[in-house]
């Protein structure tokens, strides 16, 4: 499955940017509130192993409280064992996925969350790609891969569609668009344009959306992921 070597590439290029860091460093905040670059590199190695878990037919979490609890044991580890730990779950994730010979699969993730198991390696390169931003280290949205940023970007539209927080929304980088938000039986309410990096940095709250267009209304303000 061509998604699978896309998380192999994003990881090893993960691994290389991490490895420049030290001990220290993996202590230091990343962009996410609360978070060191340690919680996401602890998260990335956890999340791994609850795709196996899916992929295997098995609950992703023992519970929320497990997960957190597990994230917040392995964010303060040594660089060396940061990088260990992610490398080893990676393979795990795809030695898992190769072996899987049924794709067709309705699997439940998160929160009551279900999706086809054929989309888990995309959502495993979303985690890869976007926590990689998340660490601070100069990677940021307009260095991620345009095929990478297209999908994510009718992903969340997808996933935001008919939620009942967001107003009917036209979303377009000039190219492509999308629609999301509750149905409007008059068309779009609003229509939300820039470049597609700026609109994933919207979309997944890692961008106000300042240098955006937006017509019909103010910026809508996504739910949270």
């Amino acid at each position: 499955m061509r998604d699978l070597a896309s998380v192999r590439d994003a990881t090893d290029r993960l691994l290389s940017a991490v490895a420049g860091l030290d001990n220290a460093s993996v202590t230091q905040p990343s962009r996410l509130p609360g978070w060191s670059r340690g919680h996401v590199l602890a998260h990335l190695s956890r999340n791994a192993d609850a795709l196996v878990n899916v992929l295997e037919g098995r609950p992703m979490y023992a519970s929320e409280g497990a997960r957190d609890a597990d994230i917040e044991r392995d964010a303060p580890r040594p660089l060396e064992t940061q990088l260990t730990d992610l490398r080893d779950s990676a393979a795990r994730f795809q030695e898992s996925g190769a072996a899987l010979a049924d794709w067709s699969r309705t699997v439940e993730l998160r929160n009551g969350v279900t999706d086809s198991v054929a989309r888990l390696p995309f959502r495993r390169w979303i985690e890869v790609e976007l926590h990689r931003v998340d660490l601070g280290l100069g990677y940021e949205l307009e260095d991620l891969p345009a095929e990478f940023v297209e999908r994510e970007v009718a992903f969340l539209a997808d996933r935001f569609a008919g939620h009942p927080e967001l107003p009917s929304t036209r979303v377009t980088d000039g190219t492509h668009a999308w629609s999301t938000g509750r149905a409007s039986g008059g068309g779009p309410e609003v229509t939300v344009t820039g470049p597609a990096p700026v609109l994933l940095g919207w979309l997944t709250g890692r961008r106000k959306g300042a240098e955006l267009l937006v017509e019909g209304g103010p910026l809508p303000v996504p739910p949270p992921l």
